[in-house]
C-alpha cells in the first residue's frame, strides 16, 4: 500500500495545481489546508513539506462546492 503523504512536487502534480498554489493554501499563509491534517512540515525550514493528497483533494473539492453554491445564491 502506498503512503498518502507525498512531497510538494508530487502532491501538486497529482492535484493538478502548482507548487505555489498548494503552498498558498496552507493555513499559516491564510489558506484552508490545515497543518497536521493536510500537510506536515519537516524539522527545519528547508525540509520538505509532505501532503496528504486525498485529504487535500477533498478540501479543494469542498472549497469549490462552497464557492459555486455561494455564486449561485448571489446570482439568484
Amino acid at each position: 500500500m502506498s503512503s498518502p503523504w507525498k512531497p510538494t512536487p508530487v502532491a501538486s502534480s497529482e492535484l493538478g495545481v502548482s507548487n505555489g498554489t498548494l503552498k498558498r493554501r496552507m493555513e499559516v499563509r491564510g489558506g484552508f489546508l490545515e497543518a497536521g491534517h493536510h500537510y506536515v512540515l519537516g524539522p527545519s525550514k528547508n525540509s520538505t513539506i509532505t501532503w496528504n493528497v486525498e485529504k487535500c483533494r477533498d478540501a479543494f473539492h469542498r472549497r469549490g462546492l462552497a464557492q459555486r453554491t455561494k455564486r449561485e445564491r448571489i446570482g439568484s
